[in-house]
């Protein structure tokens, strides 16, 4: 009888996870074709193929919607599992070169920046219209941030970063370069393709944060 229930369970947790995983996909296509102002909970729903209250109750209001959009689009999937503990994270923890991490680091970020650029188009004009987004950006720029840190650091323990540029200084930096829009315009407005993108973003960050050393 347990594993009965247990089997119904699954099926019912699956069954949630799809239709979440339809409601979110449906919000960021409307995000990024009509933009924040432009999507309804209703639209959501329709595309969706659900109710509005379904939308709700899976999700949320429509800045959870673009939130979770954003917190899937940064890493690839809907998993609950955290950057920090990620496959790719944790290779780069534990890169002894200099030259290699910061490589490694830059195909991370374009990765990431490729599948956030479209919804940080959208946030980027939503905080002008909801202060609820304006406060997921603020939340945002801090995990950049913090990710930012959190490289830096890596590469002062192995004796990578210049001399003349402390960890602060230098996750300001690397917390610029982690901005997608930046690329994005690279890529739309002046036709860079990505093997120009990674090698500039490489040979810049090689010089920011390496300097002569390395």
């Amino acid at each position: 009888m347990s594993e009965k229930r247990s089997y119904s369970s699954a099926v019912r947790d699956e069954s949630a996870r799809l239709t979440r995983q339809r409601i979110v996909g449906a919000a960021a296509e409307l995000f990024v074709e009509r933009g924040y102002a432009g999507t309804t909970i209703d639209a959501v729903a329709e595309r969706a193929a659900v109710s509005r209250r379904t939308v709700f109750s899976s999700v949320g209001s429509k800045v959870e919607l673009l939130k979770t959009a954003w917190d899937w689009a940064v890493v690839g999937d809907d998993e609950p599992i955290a950057v920090v503990d990620r496959p790719e994270i944790a290779r780069m923890r534990a890169e002894q070169d200099p030259e290699t991490l910061v490589r490694m680091w830059v195909t991370q970020i374009l990765d990431v920046g490729s599948r956030t650029a479209p919804l940080a188009r959208v946030l980027a004009r939503a905080v002008d219209v909801d202060p609820e987004a304006e406060a997921l950006q603020q939340r945002i720029d801090l995990e950049r941030r913090t990710g930012a840190s959190y490289f830096v650091a890596g590469l002062e323990s192995i004796g990578g970063l210049r001399p003349d540029v402390s960890v602060e200084e230098g996750a300001d930096m690397a917390w610029v370069l982690m901005n997608p829009l930046w690329v994005l315009r690279l890529r739309e407005d002046r036709g860079w393709d990505d093997d120009r993108v990674r090698t500039w973003l490489v040979r810049l960050t090689r010089v920011s944060l390496l300097g002569d050393r390395h």
